[in-house]
């Protein structure tokens, strides 16, 4: 069988996480999250782990290094694979698919829910320090960020679209439909 490599990109709390975790247990992927390399700097350096500092980490080292650093970093793991399944998560702009798009196994696939539904996920799991007590208007603030402005416009570039406003299972079958037909 060849190899399947789904990259997946969309707004905060689209669903990414849960499409790659149901891919890494059901199909046994490997998976890269392009946020690991911030979190595990911001832990070195005894800071928390909260959405400003992730996107400050990310700038500094994306204008002192390039803007195509996480890219290069995401190729060169995944080159390295042997898994016949592979998940990455958090693609936030074109230049995170400069090189994965040059692996020929590479799809990629953009998320989409309705803001209310991504501002419930994001309160419910707690995932950066600060989540369980955001706003709906923070949430909303929180995209005119520099690391969330030009995540929408990565929809045009997708392999595949996938709408998640409904269940997961609803969501895990339209993976499950994606991942059947590049077998």
């Amino acid at each position: 069988m060849a190899k399947i490599i789904l990259g997946f990109s969309g707004e905060m709390a689209s669903g990414k996480g849960l499409a790659v975790k149901y891919i890494e247990e059901k199909y046994k992927a490997s998976s890269y999250r392009f946020s690991t390399i911030l979190r595990d700097i911001l832990k070195v350096l005894c800071l928390e782990e909260s959405r400003e500092n992730i996107q400050k980490i990310s700038t500094v080292l994306r204008k002192n290094f390039g803007e195509d650093l996480f890219s290069k970093i995401m190729k060169e793991q995944i080159k390295k694979d042997k898994n016949e399944f592979i998940a990455v998560d958090g693609i936030r702009r074109m230049e995170d698919i400069k090189y994965l798009k040059e692996i020929p196994e590479f799809k990629f696939v953009y998320l989409e829910a309705d803001v209310e539904k991504r501002y419930e996920r994001t309160v419910k799991r707690k995932e950066n320090a600060g989540d369980e007590n955001k706003t709906i208007e923070k949430f909303k603030k929180d995209h005119a960020a520099e690391a969330e402005t030009q995540i929408k416009d990565l929809k045009q570039y997708a392999d595949f679209i996938l709408e998640n406003n409904g269940t997961e299972e609803e969501l895990f079958r339209q993976v499950d439909n994606i991942i059947n037909e590049k077998k």
